[in-house]
């Protein structure tokens, strides 16, 4: 089979709006509806999951530049990165298997050129007119009076059936 592009739909926030949160509920709430989805985080710190003292963890210190660790379970590929520029989200995403997929969500990226939803809580006190651009296509926030285009959708935040129905609608309207 070949491998087709896979929908990116970005979640961006603030550190502290509650981007983690919301996705560990969406995520199981998109799979109980036969959505699979896979995820993109973006972190601003150094990724090790490898563990000190394990076989693979030994080898790529050794100098690999690619190490699989692989069981029945799971498989994991690390990359080592020295020297490169920024991330290149469309890269990443063709890392994916399209076969096993319907959609990545990405967390983080906030200045991809990647249809978005942003997240907003009043109480942080950070603008959410400094998160909108033309990729926004909903914002879930606390705030359901936020001052907004009308193009876009507002959300709330705390209510995930309707954050997923509106994830639903938008990986149907990348299908057409």
């Amino acid at each position: 089979m070949i491998n087709q592009p896979i929908p990116l739909l970005g979640i961006v926030a603030y550190s502290g709006t509650g981007k983690t949160t919301l996705l560990k509920q969406l995520i199981p709430w998109l799979r109980q509806r036969g959505i699979r989805t896979g995820l993109i985080k973006h972190t601003h710190h150094d990724v090790d999951i490898d563990t000190p003292g394990k076989d693979s963890f030994e080898l790529r210190k050794a100098g690999a530049d690619q190490t699989m660790v692989a069981s029945n379970s799971r498989w994991a590929l690390m990359t080592e990165t020295p020297g490169h520029d920024e991330l290149c989200l469309g890269y990443l995403a063709t890392r994916f298997d399209s076969n096993y997929l319907d959609m990545i969500l990405v967390e983080g990226f906030k200045h991809e050129d990647i249809d978005k939803i942003v997240l907003h809580r009043k109480e942080t006190g950070k603008s959410l007119e400094s998160l909108i651009d033309i990729h926004v296509v909903a914002v879930a926030t606390n705030d359901l009076f936020a001052p907004v285009s009308q193009a876009i959708s507002i959300l709330n935040i705390n209510e995930v059936d309707k954050v997923g129905d509106f994830v639903i609608q938008w990986l149907e309207n990348q299908q057409d």
